[in-house]
């Protein structure tokens, strides 16, 4: 309950500053500030904070627990590797996730996931009394679980990007533009990673 708590209300900020992110408007950045807006405008949100990553790797992520506190962030990498409307659907994915409350379940199905990893490292001390541990019930707990957690995390992520990847397709009226830029994103990403990615930022 304490770790959902935090993840709540600070994991948002915490990820942009772990990744460098610079807050931008229209004054610095109206290209990518215009896109934003009119996506937000025709999703039918608020408008949200809108963030640049100085990354060479092409990446782009939302965050934020709900409408009101929502961000999006876009490293310079992907400004530089896709075109207008390769950004513009790859916004429109992020705004889908956001539309679709996808932050906060990511959020808490990976620190559910993560406290389930946690209690699991404790399993040896709950398998059976302290004198005779019950090994199997052990190796259970020290498996399993973890297993179960990141099928868990797993399965709600490939099904929220499907949506997201269905809601930016109908946001923008041109699924191409979603698949070219996936594509393009595909080839990049086999090659190099981004800097300072880890898996506790992932969800």
């Amino acid at each position: 309950a304490g770790m959902n708590f935090y993840a709540y209300y600070y994991s948002d900020q915490q990820v942009l500053k772990h990744y460098h992110a610079i807050p931008v408007d229209r004054s610095n950045a109206a290209g990518l500030y215009d896109i934003v807006e009119r996506l937000t405008r025709r999703a039918q949100l608020p408008m949200p904070a809108v963030y640049i990553i100085p990354d060479q790797q092409p990446n782009a992520f939302a965050t934020g627990r709900n409408y009101e506190n929502a961000a999006v962030a876009v490293t310079e990498g992907l400004l530089n590797l896709l075109d207008e409307n390769e950004v513009e659907a790859v916004i429109a994915h992020e705004l889908s996730h956001i539309k679709h409350y996808d932050m906060l379940i990511g959020t808490v199905a990976a620190t559910i996931a993560g406290a389930i990893a946690m209690l699991a490292n404790f399993g040896m001390f709950f398998g059976g009394g302290r004198d005779r541990p019950n090994i199997l019930v052990t190796l259970a707990l020290m498996f399993l679980m973890p297993l179960a957690a990141s099928i868990i995390q797993m399965t709600v992520s490939r099904n929220r990007e499907f949506m997201a990847d269905a809601g930016a397709a109908k946001m923008t009226g041109h699924p191409e533009w979603l698949q070219s830029a996936l594509a393009k994103l595909e080839n990049y990403a086999r090659e190099t990673v981004m800097h300072d990615a880890d898996p506790q930022t992932a969800h």
